[in-house]
């Protein structure tokens, strides 16, 4: 028996090393750090349950029977995250450069299968050259395997990416199908085609960081949510958002005991509105204002900065919250920020998290780029996201809220549960001046006229007061008040149940 258990843990040191201490120290000096000790950063403390430990691959061709390595380039388990347990797989590029063989995708199957099974949110560190070529198409095949349990899980379980190495061709889809992606900069990348393919096929020379960089993904194509400049950094962040997060769609976020009074108020917020009503402020400081403790987990921080979106708690709770950001482009929804906002609030609601909107919007972004970009149909993804979700939706309208952008911000029409306005709030069609040169048109020539006709629009609907008559708004609030109230409407709507029509599933304008 002893002799077993003395070949049980050479066995264990063998599969620690992966691909073997030369191939280890390669990794650290290129900044980054092993599978396992990824692992060790991510969850608690001595909570990682291993599986497949020994699990090796069946190849035979090109002489791959001689190369054989336990666990073949994947680490996979479970473990904890502040005692929350997490299903977990970590690629060992130390091994055959992490790509993914049969047995590989076997075994993060494994670990998906069980997290959909016992509602646990599955969190993939992805450090791969890709499919392995040995293997040809067994290995395309294992990723499809594990590009149809994504979207199995899609909606069931949180799924987490975080890119710290190597990620092109197939291997892109998984991440692109996962709720959260993040990146770990200058030693992570993720493109479709590779800068020797783009050369080769349409004459572009290009670096792998301008392809398919963090900056890359994080800025212009919005593939990745945030990025951080080390493998520490980015799992430490992967660690708060987790806390924000319900196990399954079966669940509620953990309630966190905090230390901030849900009555406190905010008197700063009485004078953060502008009197010059083109004058822009920081809708930031009225989401930290409002926010247990200030603490407000921006997603998506560097693209549309036009709209905010992000986690906060209010006494505790987990709120997901939506936010036009005035000090960029005005606040306008555009192409960028519809795709950006819809795509989180349907996040929200399919994990049961209540849903905070702060409206300051003039508009539409007009222009040629944004009708032939699709405009139309981008918009529509974020009215089609509001109106469909069934958690409690709370509408706090700062400043302006014109034409149909009033409408897709959360309005009380596409059945936001409770509406509130400051008295700076502006809820009309469009601005005094813009809609005085239109009603007025045989007065364009006189300047004095069409002021009076400006002030006259501007008095009649540049407030909050028109809607409120009408059961638009349901009250019309301090702003130094608005913590103390949007946390009684949220806590009176926590038992808010709407039935749904039957059907197969919806056709959201893709």
């Amino acid at each position: 028996m002893l002799e077993i258990v003395e070949q049980l843990e050479e066995k264990r040191v063998e599969a620690r090393l992966g691909g073997g201490q030369k191939r280890i120290d390669k990794q650290h000096e290129k900044g980054k750090l092993t599978a396992r000790e990824r692992l060790d950063v991510l969850l608690d403390p001595g909570s990682f349950e291993e599986y497949d430990t020994f699990k090796t691959h069946r190849a035979t061709d090109f002489g791959m029977a001689r190369q054989q390595y336990p666990g073949d380039g994947v680490v996979t388990g479970w473990g904890t995250i502040n005692g929350r347990p997490t299903y977990v797989f970590s690629q060992d590029f130390t091994v055959f450069g992490g790509s993914l063989s049969e047995t590989h995708a076997e075994k993060i199957c494994k670990v998906m299968d069980l997290a959909v099974q016992n509602g646990i949110p599955l969190i993939g560190l992805n450090d791969s050259g890709g499919a392995r070529i040995q293997e040809g198409v067994a290995s395309l095949g294992g990723y499809a395997e594990v590009f149809w349990r994504n979207v199995q899980a899609s909606g069931v379980v949180p799924q987490i990416s975080v890119i710290m190495g190597p990620c092109a061709g197939g291997a892109v889809y998984s991440p692109a199908m996962t709720d959260f992606t993040y990146m770990v900069r200058d030693t992570s990348y993720m493109f479709v085609t590779g800068p020797d393919v783009v050369k080769t096929v349409t004459g572009e020379v290009v670096t792998a960081e301008e392809l398919g960089g963090a900056t890359t993904h994080t800025k212009k194509s919005s593939v990745a949510d945030a990025a951080f400049d080390n493998d520490v950094e980015a799992l430490m962040e992967v660690r708060r958002l987790f806390d924000f997060l319900p196990s399954s769609s079966r669940e509620t976020a953990p309630t966190l005991d905090v230390h901030d009074d849900p009555n406190r108020l905010e008197n700063s917020l009485d004078t953060l509105v502008p009197d010059n009503a083109n004058t822009p402020y920081d809708m930031r400081e009225v989401i930290e204002k409002i926010a247990d403790e200030g603490d407000f987990l921006e997603i998506q921080k560097d693209f549309a900065g036009n709209i905010l979106i992000g986690f906060i708690r209010m006494n505790g709770q987990s709120i997901g919250v939506i936010a036009n950001q005035p000090m960029v482009l005005a606040g306008c929804l555009d192409i960028d920020s519809s795709r950006k906002a819809a795509r989180f609030v349907r996040f929200c609601d399919a994990f049961n998290i209540p849903i905070l909107t702060l409206v300051d919007v003039p508009g539409f972004l007009p222009g040629v780029s944004q009708e032939y970009g699709g405009i139309i149909k981008h918009g529509a993804k974020l009215l089609f996201a509001y109106a469909q979700a069934t958690v409690p939706k709370v509408t706090v309208i700062t400043r302006k809220a014109y034409g149909g952008a009033y409408d897709v911000m959360a309005s009380k029409h596409i059945r936001a549960d409770v509406n509130y306005a400051w008295p700076s709030a502006q809820i009309a069609v469009m601005g005094a001046k813009g809609a005085a040169e239109i009603i007025h048109r045989k007065d364009a020539g006189d300047a004095e006229k069409l002021a009076a006709h400006t002030k006259e629009y501007e008095d009649r609907f540049a407030n909050p007061f028109i809607a409120a008559q009408r059961g638009f708004i349901d009250e019309v609030i301090m702003p130094h008040s608005t913590r103390r109230r949007v946390l009684r409407a949220l806590e009176i709507l926590k038992t808010k149940d709407v039935p749904e029509p039957m059907r197969k599933h919806d056709n959201i304008p893709l």
